[in-house]
């Protein structure tokens, strides 16, 4: 009896041994950059930030494809440095910020390509629309410990949508040809993460 006891006890603790290496995340904000890039009038790339956001990240370091990936973006932080540009992409003709608040995404799939890179496919969701994208996650670093305390760890993150499959259709003709806003957006993240304790 007692041996078989002692057999289930080893394989439950065998059976729970994945979790250790797993480690939950949270965005450090303060250190972090929500970014996107469109191209106006076919001659320039305006650029902008959303300046509030929040994320939880499950990192396995064991198996890194059981990681997962969850960001919320306020529509309503969008910034491009010029107010009335801020407002129009905030409008209706955009965002919609009145009606819809939030940009999600949450993953589905974590894949590494290489030593140094990841692909992370999940659900992006802008008014109400949910696409499939999938992130390019580039210097995922080891956990280094700050003056506090704190466990940290940082990557890089890019992607790139097409705003109209999003209902984002607004433009308009220039007369040399070609239109005042581009279709494509590309995204950017910086994120710094900080360990939950």
């Amino acid at each position: 009896m007692r041996k078989m006891l002692s057999s289930a006890v080893a394989l439950l603790l065998l059976a729970a041994a994945p979790a250790v290496f797993a480690a939950d995340y949270e965005v450090d904000t303060g250190h972090s950059r929500v970014g996107f890039g469109v191209k106006h009038m076919l001659v320039s790339t305006v650029r902008g930030t959303f300046t509030k956001f929040t994320g939880a990240i499950a990192i396995d370091d064991a198996d890194i494809t059981k990681s997962k990936v969850h960001l919320d973006i306020d529509a309503a932080s969008i910034n491009t440095d010029n107010a009335k540009r801020d407002e129009h992409l905030k409008s209706a003709d955009f965002l919609d910020v009145t009606k819809f608040q939030k940009i999600t995404f949450d993953s589905t799939k974590v894949e590494r390509a290489n030593a140094n890179t990841l692909f992370v496919t999940g659900n992006l969701t802008i008014k109400n629309v949910m696409k499939p994208v999938i992130l390019t996650v580039t210097g995922l670093t080891a956990e280094v410990k700050d003056p506090w305390g704190g466990i940290r760890r940082g990557a890089q993150a890019s992607t790139k949508i097409n705003r109209k499959e999003f209902g984002m259709t607004w433009n308009k003709a220039i007369e040399s040809g070609g239109v005042v806003v581009g279709d494509d957006v590309a995204i950017d993240l910086e994120v710094e993460l900080t360990k939950k304790k």
